[in-house]
């Protein structure tokens, strides 16, 4: 059986990232997925949820069929 992959374009975190420092962040998620590196692309809470900013993702490591994303919130959704 081949490995399973999902395509991203947005990072959809369900209050699951962890605050590396200031707008540096790391996010797990299962499975094994692709995500465009070092391209602005939507951060949010749930798919069809507000936006809460944009990000580049500077690293994805694959390891025991979860995926890591490391990246930089680059501009905040302002809720104001």
């Amino acid at each position: 059986m081949g490995m399973p992959l999902e395509l991203n374009t947005m990072i959809v975190t369900k209050g699951n990232e962890t605050r590396v420092r200031e707008n540096l962040f790391t996010l797990v998620k299962e499975g094994f997925r692709l995500y465009p590196i070092e391209i602005p692309i939507e951060v949010r809470r749930t798919i069809d949820g507000d936006l809460i900013g944009i990000a580049k993702i500077k690293k994805v490591e694959w390891e025991k069929n979860e995926t890591t994303l490391h990246y930089q919130l680059i501009a905040l959704n302002s809720t104001n």
